[in-house]
């Protein structure tokens, strides 16, 4: 098993810089994310514009790996909150997937499009070196993998990259959550057979068009919302979807909804007006609360873990960190068998009378017990 530093203060090495580290874990706990994170680092450069978040929740099981994501919050305890979310997500995820990895996340506060600069991505790398041992990082919503290579050059706790890397993790998370789809499909209506099936996918990044490309190939129709305007024509244009705007996507009458952009949109505002019988999608912390689960369950909706059905990346990136180094093979396998561990929580959880949320994150929890033990 790969073994964490304790945390730690750490000074910024090489060339002196504006960058400072400051521990900002004692500011985390008065939030309601907040779920015993064990490291919570505040990296910040004025003159470079950085502000980023790293939250390290649970490393019982090894180092914490997860993303790195550029965005536009409107606050900082916005920010903070995301990075407590979806690090904890990270741990599940791990935990789940059988890797011997804990849960991070960071979090840039920045528009990726118009303030993510060179000189920003040269502090954030400096926060990276500082925290090398700790928490092991790659791309998400608004780093691509040109800046996970340009991170990688300057520090080596960087995966998913072209050089030294298994390069872009994107198609496997999508290939995870195609298989996953069809897993749900197979609990609900008996067979997995996608020709005629109506998939709304919201968002069209790099997972959520690879994962649209596999559904119109097995016959699936498809209907694509995207900020981006041109992302959502080219599916039009291509793939012959329909596109619609903005959060009536949520409201498309189809069989499966699969949230491939940013978490927080199922909620009680939300689920009263999904169609879709089937959630299964890429997106990280798709419910708003962790009650949400509960309106899933009392309208009838089968609901995919978002942190076991997206979980392809993650392994793929989680594989350059193993001893013998990347196989691709090995990897794969292990991905194909997301489809058997939806399964089984998708049966436990008719069989308990629970949601699968709950099931899942029993069974997260569990393997955490044990790595403790």
């Amino acid at each position: 098993m790969l073994q964490s530093t304790e945390p730690r203060k750490v000074r910024v090495p090489g060339r002196q810089s504006s960058l400072s580290l400051e521990d900002i874990t004692a500011q985390a706990e008065g939030l309601p994310d907040f779920d015993g994170h064990e490291q919570i680092w505040l990296g910040r450069d004025d003159s470079r514009g950085l502000t980023a978040i790293v939250a390290i929740h649970d490393t019982s099981l090894g180092p914490a790996l997860g993303g790195t994501r550029v965005w536009p919050h409107e606050s900082f305890e916005a920010g903070l909150t995301d990075a407590l979310r979806l690090s904890r997500g990270m741990t599940y995820k791990s935990a789940i997937a059988g890797l011997d990895l804990g849960g991070g996340k960071a979090v840039i506060i920045a528009d990726s499009k118009t303030q993510k600069t060179p000189e920003l991505l040269e502090a954030y790398s400096e926060m990276l070196r500082a925290l090398d041992g700790q928490f092991y990082t790659g791309e998400d919503v608004g780093l691509t993998l040109e800046d996970a290579d340009f991170l990688r050059a300057r520090t080596p706790n960087v995966t998913g990259t072209t050089s030294g890397g298994s390069g872009n993790p994107s198609p496997v998370t999508a290939h995870g959550v195609f298989l996953g789809i069809k897993a749900a499909l197979a609990h609900r209506r008996g067979k997995d057979r996608l020709a005629g099936i109506r998939v709304a996918i919201q968002g069209l990044g790099s997972v959520g068009w690879s994962l649209a490309k596999k559904l119109r190939k097995e016959g699936a129709f498809i209907t694509v919302s995207d900020i981006d305007p041109a992302r959502a024509q080219k599916a039009v244009d291509r793939l012959g979807a329909q596109s619609l705007m903005g959060d009536a996507i949520l409201e498309a009458d189809v069989d499966i909804l699969a949230p491939c952009a940013l978490g927080g949109i199922l909620s009680r505002e939300t689920i009263p007006l999904l169609k879709a019988s089937i959630i299964a999608g890429a997106a990280n912390n798709q419910l708003a609360t962790d009650r949400d689960d509960n309106l899933l369950g009392e309208r009838g909706i089968l609901y995919a873990p978002d942190y076991v059905i997206n979980a392809g990346g993650l392994m793929n990136v989680a594989a350059e960190l193993a001893p013998g180094g990347y196989d691709a093979d090995a990897t794969m396998k292990r991905v194909e068998r997301i489809p058997e561990v939806l399964t089984a929580i998708f049966r436990r959880a008719e069989a308990e009378g629970r949601t699968t949320e709950e099931v899942a994150e029993a069974i997260a929890k569990e393997r955490l017990g044990r790595g403790r033990s």
